[in-house]
């Protein structure tokens, strides 16, 4: 039972506009050659300064700098922003959703009928 309305839950919020939306976005964005480059290049920055931080060092002055740069270029991308702003629209669903999901669970849990539907 409990396997099912997972699975429900899951189609419906497959079907929902912002879930389309994310995806919409997340494609478009992933076939924009400039943010990828950069955001490439910002993974590539992170690692390194996490592989420093690994190892006692701190990151440098200049890998700060690069970071800000391309943060500061890849705002700029109308795509990236639109993908950022389809994933906020989601995680906001999804947050409410999880509320629901709570307040089931705590009505659930204090009532003395059970169902198995």
């Amino acid at each position: 039972m409990l396997e099912d309305k997972a699975r429900e839950l899951g189609r419906l919020i497959g079907q929902s506009p912002e879930y389309k939306a994310v995806k919409r976005s997340s494609e478009a964005l992933n076939g924009n050659r400039e943010a990828v480059t950069v955001l490439q290049q910002m993974d590539k920055i992170r690692s390194e300064a996490q592989q420093l931080i690994q190892r006692g060092e701190n990151p440098t002055a200049e890998m700060e700098q690069q970071l800000d740069d391309l943060l500061s270029k890849v705002q700029t991308n109308p795509v990236y922003q639109q993908a950022i702003s389809a994933q906020e629209n989601f995680d906001k669903v999804m947050f409410q959703i999880n509320n629901w999901i709570m307040d089931g669970m705590k009505k659930g849990a204090t009532s003395s009928i059970i169902t198995l539907s």
